[in-house]
């Protein structure tokens, strides 16, 4: 159906938008965000933040370029590592007014719904096929 490409373009954004802002906030936010870690994590803080940003940003453009069963899969279980590893790390984030992982339910929903109606959907940048 036509409006599940809508709801794959909205996936798309979340995952790169996530990316660069993590960057962008690196110094800030991202770093504050992980601060409830014990301290023998200390050193592991910037890595955490670059392996997110990779991934956020490498999921949001295999959505876009190679949508498929395989992308929405792979984003469905990075979705669930981070979301694990979130609510370790601070699990009242499950209670923030803004949702920032109760948000992850309706996203997990959509990846299900666009997993199981997905053949193949169309490229929308150049390459080799796969």
């Amino acid at each position: 159906p036509a409006g599940l490409g809508w709801l794959r373009i909205s996936l798309v954004f979340v995952w790169l938008w996530t990316a660069a802002v993590s960057a962008w906030e690196w110094h800030g936010q991202s770093l504050a965000l992980l601060d409830a870690l014990p301290p023998a994590w200390a050193g592991s803080k910037p890595w955490l933040i670059g392996a997110g940003i990779a991934l956020d940003a490498a999921l949001g453009l295999w959505l876009l370029c190679r949508p498929g069963r395989a992308a929405y899969a792979a984003a469905l279980v990075a979705l669930a590592g981070m979301t694990l590893l979130a609510t370790w790390v601070q699990p009242s984030w499950w209670l923030h007014p803004f949702g920032p992982l109760s948000k992850n339910v309706p996203i997990a929903a959509a990846l299900v719904l666009l997993w199981r109606q997905s053949a193949r959907e169309p490229a929308l940048c150049h390459g080799p096929s796969a």
